[in-house]
Order: C-alpha cells, then structure tokens, then sequence
C-alpha cells in the first residue's frame, strides 16, 4: 500500500511525516467552491470529498488517497484565508477575544472503501489589542492559513486562552483520527 496525499499543506505533510507515515504528494488541482445551501460545519467535509473525486481519477490499486480541507468559523459563518495585511488584521480583530471553531473534514480512501471524517475543535482567544494584532501580521505572514493565525506559532503561544478537542486539527490535520486508520489499512 502506498499513502498519496492530495494536499499542498506544508503542515499536513508535517504532521503526516512525524506520525511516522511514508508518503507521496499527489497533485490535485480543484476548485474550494460549494453551494451556499450546506450548512458552514459540512464544508470542509464536502470539500474534502469534491478534492477525493478528482485525486481517484489518478489512483492506482494500491493507493490509500489523503485529502483534507479545515475551515475556521466564527458566529456560524465561514472565514477564509486572508486576502491581504489589511485582511488578516481585520480577521484578527474580529476573532480577538472569542470562541470559534477549527473544522476539518478528512477523506482517506482505497480502492474498495472510504472513510469520511468530520472534526472540531473550539478555540478560545483572549483580547488582542491593535499592536498585538499589527505585529503578528507582519511577523509571521498568516495569509495562507484560514483565519489568518496558526496555532504553533506566536498567537497560539500568546493568545490562546483554551482549546476544546484536537490541537492538531487546529494545526489542519486531526491525526488522533488518521493514525488509527492509516495503521489499520496499512497492516491489513
């Protein structure tokens, strides 16, 4: 069995890595659409299985396909990466002081079976004033991450006050629920 995963996350390759997984990067080039119906939670879900579609259409016998998508939500509305500085900080205001959610929806699949996973996890912030915000801008360049923050770097370390649920789907890949899987196809 050969693990493909269809991601161009740095941190899900990571994490992947670190979990002890060889694997291979398997480039898929999909559009992150989805109708305005399916409620902000099913995203990451749904675009995780639009991403597994596409990658199939490349998968050999022995593929275990990988494919994920994480959203941050806030007041039952999805926010996505960054645009600009401007943006990120406007994220960063919004989130200061509140609760959100770090949803991820994960696909592996076989030739035979796939598995679908959905995982939350609540995130706390404390208060950040315009400095805090200004400075983790343009010190750590979150415009490639949804809600413009990763949680490894300052702003997890300053910032958040508490968790509820998996830290590494905060990172953009819940391997307390990969792991038991990947081991499972990988020894069957």
């Amino acid at each position: 069995m050969q693990i493909k995963l269809a991601s161009g996350s740095p941190r899900r390759s990571q994490l992947l890595k670190e979990a002890g997984f060889a694997f291979e990067i398997l480039k898929i080039d999909v559009e992150e659409s989805f109708p305005e119906s399916i409620p902000v939670n099913d995203v990451p879900l749904f675009l995780a299985q639009k991403k597994m579609f596409e990658a199939n259409k490349s998968r050999s016998e022995d593929d275990i396909i990988i494919t994920a998508d994480t959203v941050v939500i806030l007041e039952n509305k999805i926010i996505n990466k960054p645009l600009d500085e401007a943006d990120a900080i406007a994220i960063l205001t919004a989130l200061s002081g509140k609760m959100h959610l770090v949803v991820s929806g994960v696909c592996i699949a076989t030739s035979t079976h796939q598995y679908d996973l959905e995982v939350t996890t609540k995130v706390y912030f404390d208060s950040m004033n315009e400095e805090e915000i200004i400075y983790y801008v343009k010190n750590f360049q979150p415009f490639d991450k949804a809600g413009a923050y990763a949680i490894q770097e300052w702003i997890g370390i300053n910032k958040i006050v508490k968790i509820e649920g998996d830290y590494y789907n905060v990172v953009g890949f819940p391997m307390s629920k990969i792991y038991p899987i990947l081991t499972t196809l990988m020894e069957g």
